[in-house]
């Protein structure tokens, strides 16, 4: 049975890279070393993810209708450059890759007034059927959304952070 996906959708956004989301260095955010903790970049790239979601239609409604939600398979982040309290973040968002039910997502996080990276994250995230817990494909709607941002950044390049491995350089 497909979903079917009953509330209003957003305008759909299909620039490539993505520049769909703004954030700010929030003072609970900065740690002791004066700058922004690695916990919560975490968390602010997760909200750049979640900005991509309701661009395809999978925000809050989705799963307050319990029609389906999405969960993070895999992340991994680069710490470019430090960004202390009260800094305006500004997110750029490439899809990498996608199938009928996950999606391969690249963030970059910039300083937004002073334009250097801060930080880049990788994520795999997966499409999950409320009722089941379990993977299962985009509801109708979110795929045609998803198929039509995939035509437009398929033909960038990859950023070279991208499917990397950790491991220490052996010199």
């Amino acid at each position: 049975m497909s979903v079917v996906l009953t509330y209003e959708l957003p305008p759909l956004v299909t620039t490539a890279p993505l520049d769909i989301h703004r954030s700010t260095v929030k003072p609970e955010w900065v740690d002791w070393n004066g700058h922004m903790n690695v916990a919560y970049y975490v968390m602010a790239f997760d909200q750049a993810s979640g900005a991509f979601m309701r661009n395809m239609g999978l925000g809050r409604p989705y799963v307050d209708n319990k029609l389906g939600m999405t969960f993070v398979l895999e992340m991994h982040i680069t710490y470019d450059r430090e960004v202390r309290g009260g800094a305006p973040l500004l997110f750029k968002t490439q899809l990498l890759d996608c199938d009928a039910k996950r999606v391969h997502l690249f963030h970059e996080m910039y300083h937004a007034d002073e334009g250097y990276l801060a930080a880049t994250n990788e994520t795999i995230v997966m499409n999950i059927d409320y009722a089941t817990r379990k993977s299962g494909p985009f509801p109708a709607q979110a795929a045609e959304r998803l198929a039509k941002v995939w035509e437009v950044h398929r033909a960038m390049p990859k950023n070279p952070k991208s499917g990397r491995l950790m491991g220490l350089k052996k010199k």
